[in-house]
């Protein structure tokens, strides 16, 4: 059974769509289960100014993505790498066990779009 919090970021996903001036853009796909989440990001000032994503997959995915924008949006670079999964699972109002792969798969992408960003500066 998914929370309240995570259908309605599921309904309604925060900061869906691509940036097309975006510093970073990652695309992660968990091979176990084939969801697909694409992250781009903006930065500005040292901050994630903008966080923007794209997701193919469960109800789970869809609602993480949104939450990891929410959660990232206005942090300095080094605070981003500091999310945990519990933060995601915390801000979708939890995961069923058969789920937990969506807060993995969102971490991943925030991984790699950080490290994207560290590479470029």
């Amino acid at each position: 059974m998914y929370s309240a919090q995570l259908l309605d970021h599921f309904q309604n996903p925060r900061n869906a769509g691509d940036l097309a001036d975006a510093d970073a853009t990652v695309e992660i796909e968990n091979p176990a289960c084939g969801d697909i989440l694409r992250l781009t990001l903006k930065i500005s000032a040292g901050r994630i100014a903008q966080a923007q994503f794209k997701a193919k997959g469960c109800v789970a995915s869809i609602a993480c993505g949104s939450a990891l924008t929410e959660l990232i949006t206005g942090k300095t670079l080094n605070e981003a790498r500091s999310v945990q999964r519990e933060d995601i699972v915390r801000a979708v109002g939890g995961l069923p066990q058969g789920s937990t792969h969506a807060a993995h798969l969102a971490l991943d992408a925030l991984s790699a779009a950080v490290s994207q960003i560290r590479i470029q500066a």
